[in-house]
């Protein structure tokens, strides 16, 4: 199992089209990821409702998990989306 714990670098938070780029990210990743609050439960990165329903704010702890055997690559890609507040997709992803 593979984990990074990242904070929101959107200002807004994941909403909106915030959520939108990382949830494209996330199913672009080819992995199953999941997302959730520091000391909450964990939902699927790839769903853009349950994205929007943890309602994580700009500065707080996001915790990234995936099992699956090649998912490191993967989870530091979306970590640094996640962290840098991107407003696109990097050609990486």
């Amino acid at each position: 199992m593979a984990e990074r714990r990242v904070n929101v670098g959107w200002a807004e938070g994941l909403h909106a089209r915030p959520a939108s780029i990382f949830v494209r990210a996330a199913t672009a990743s080819g992995v199953p990821v999941t997302i959730a609050k520091a000391d909450g439960n964990p939902v699927n990165a790839a769903s853009m409702l349950a994205v929007l329903g943890l309602g994580a704010q700009g500065g707080e702890e996001i915790v990234l998990v995936s099992e699956a055997d090649d998912s490191e690559a993967a989870l530091d890609r979306l970590a640094k989306l996640v962290a840098e507040g991107l407003e696109e997709l990097p050609e990486t992803v």
